[in-house]
């Protein structure tokens, strides 16, 4: 056997639940055969004896066919694993990925002469929210134009 299937638990489980199956298929087999056969032979044997022992002969035969199945599924595991011989990692080469070149913590980045963006001056802040609120109500008169294009508020018409 090589040194990873000595090295493996499952193995040993299986091994070692194999003969434990063996091991109680027999001690219930002879139990309940002798059992059987001396209330025979004396003439004392009575239906509890010889039909449940019967069953019992079953149900321990059932065992020991279950863990010598065992013993040999592990006799051809070490038998594969012995002519397979132990497997070896080689590396492999790893293409790059798409995000290996992202920076995830970007620095921020200096003007030329060395210096961040100098503050917005008032008057371009102003310019920037008028023309914000123009968009806005464009889009809201749009919005209230109804299949004849007039503009329909709550103040012209009630609609009941």
């Amino acid at each position: 056997m090589t040194r990873a299937l000595n090295r493996s638990l499952p193995f040993w489980i299986l091994v070692v639940a194999s003969i434990g199956l063996i091991a109680a298929g027999v001690l219930t087999v002879l139990d309940h055969l002798g059992t059987m056969t001396a209330t025979l032979k004396d003439g004392s044997a009575t239906g509890l004896e010889v039909y449940g022992g019967q069953s019992w002969i079953v149900l321990g035969s059932a065992l020991i066919g279950a863990g010598a199945l065992g013993v040999l599924l592990a006799l051809a595991l070490a038998v594969v694993s012995t002519l397979l011989g132990a497997a070896t990692a080689q590396p492999v080469d790893r293409a790059p990925l798409a995000f290996d070149d992202v920076d995830l913590d970007p620095e921020p980045e200096l003007d030329p002469e060395g210096a961040l963006d100098a503050p917005v001056a008032p008057h371009e802040i102003e310019r920037e929210q008028q023309i914000e609120t123009e968009a806005d109500e464009a889009t809201t008169e749009e919005a209230q134009k109804g299949s004849n294009g007039s503009i329909a508020t709550a103040t012209k018409i009630s609609v009941k």
